[in-house]
C-alpha cells in the first residue's frame, strides 16, 4: 500500500475514533452542545458582569446556533457550582486549590484547563464630596482589621465620622482578595464593615453616603451596559493607593489599565477561567473565544489589560496654555 494512503487511512482512522468517543461522553452526559451550538450555563464572580456581558453578547452574535447564560453569584458558591458539576466553566479571581483539584480528579476530571483572561484592580470608591482621596495599603488594612474606624484617624482635618466601608458580597472575589491579599490571610474584623450584594448598590450606597468607602472590581468603572453613559459623572470618586508609608498624590494611583500594565497599582488580581468540559463542548467553544484576539481586544477597551498580545505604550506629552 503507498505509505501516503497509509498515513491517511491512520489519520482518518485517529479523526473518527475521537469524534466517536467525544460522542459517547456527550450521550453518557445527556449534553447535545457541541464547541459552536447548544444552550449552557457558566457560572461567574458578580464583580465581573461588565466585561463578561459583553463578551456572551459578541461570542452569540458571532455563533448564532450558540445560546450562553451567565450565573452571576460570588466566587465561593461559583466555584461550589463547579465542584458539584452543575456548570463546567466558572469565572473567578483565583485558581483552585490543590483539594478542589483533587476532588474533580476524583470525579474523573484529567484535563482540568484554568487559564488567565484579564488583569483588573480592586477599587476604592468615595462619595464625590470626598477630597481625601489618597490612601496607602497599610491604612486600607488598618481599616479592614478594625484598628482605624474614624476618617480623622487617617485625615487629621476630616469631618466625616465614621468610616463605613461596603463590600459586594461577604463571599466576593473582593473580599475574598482583600483578606488573603491586603490582610495576608487575616479575616476582615471590623463593626463598620458591612456587604449588599451587588456591585451596583455598592456604587448606588457610596453615592449617598459621604463617610463610606465601596470595593468594587475596576471593570466597573466603565461599564458599557450603563445606556445613559454617566459611569464617570456619578457622585463618586476613585481613590489613589500607595505603597509607601504615606499617600501623596505623586506615589498614589487609580486602577486604570496602564497603572496596572506597569505594576504601580498595588491592588492587582487576575481574572481565571476554570474549564472542567469532558466532551469539549460549547463551554469549551466560549473558553477558546476568552483567548482570543476579538475576545482580548474587548477587554483592552474596556481599560482592564488583556492576558494575551502585544501592547504598544507611547509617551505622550501634554502642554497646556
Amino acid at each position: 500500500m503507498n505509505k501516503n494512503v497509509y498515513c491517511v487511512l491512520i489519520g482518518l482512522f485517529i479523526a473518527t475514533f475521537a469524534l466517536s468517543s467525544c460522542d459517547d461522553k456527550r450521550k453518557g452526559s445527556g449534553r447535545t452542545d457541541t464547541h459552536s451550538s447548544g444552550a449552557i450555563s457558566f457560572a461567574s464572580d458578580e464583580s465581573f458582569s461588565p466585561i463578561i456581558d459583553e463578551e456572551v453578547e459578541i461570542f452569540e452574535h458571532n455563533t448564532p446556533k450558540a445560546k450562553l447564560t451567565p450565573i452571576y453569584t460570588n466566587e465561593s458558591e461559583a466555584v461550589k457550582m463547579l465542584l458539584d458539576e452543575k456548570i463546567f466553566l466558572a469565572i473567578t479571581s483565583r485558581d483552585l486549590t490543590k483539594n478542589e483539584r483533587n476532588i474533580l480528579k476524583n470525579k474523573g476530571y484529567k484535563n482540568i484547563r484554568s487559564f488567565p483572561i484579564a488583569y483588573d484592580g480592586l477599587a476604592l470608591i468615595v462619595h464625590k464630596s470626598n477630597t481625601d482621596t489618597c490612601i496607602t495599603v497599610n491604612d486600607i488594612a488598618r481599616i479592614l482589621k478594625g484598628e482605624v474606624k474614624k476618617w480623622d484617624e487617617i485625615y487629621p482635618q476630616s469631618k466625616r465620622g465614621d468610616i463605613e466601608v461596603i463590600f459586594d458580597n461577604p463571599k466576593s472575589s473582593t473580599a475574598r482578595y482583600a483578606a488573603d491579599s491586603i490582610l495576608g490571610g487575616t479575616p476582615i474584623n471590623s463593626p463598620n464593615i458591612q456587604a449588599v450584594d451587588k456591585s451596583e448598590e455598592v456604587i448606588n450606597y457610596v453615592e449617598k453616603t459621604p463617610n463610606a468607602i465601596g470595593i468594587i472590581g475596576s471593570n466597573w468603572l466603565n461599564d458599557k451596559r450603563d445606556t445613559t453613559n454617566v459611569t464617570f459623572k456619578k457622585n463618586i470618586r476613585v481613590m489613589s493607593v500607595s505603597r509607601m508609608q504615606t499617600a501623596t498624590s505623586y506615589n498614589s494611583w487609580k486602577p486604570y489599565q496602564y497603572y496596572i500594565y506597569n505594576d504601580s497599582y498595588p491592588l492587582i488580581r487576575t481574572i481565571y477561567g476554570i474549564l472542567t468540559d469532558r466532551i469539549r463542548g460549547l463551554p469549551w467553544g466560549f473558553a477558546n473565544f476568552l483567548t482570543s484576539p476579538k475576545a482580548q481586544l474587548v477587554i483592552f477597551q474596556s481599560t482592564l489589560l488583556p492576558a494575551y498580545g502585544d501592547l504598544t505604550v507611547r509617551k505622550v506629552n501634554v502642554t497646556k496654555d
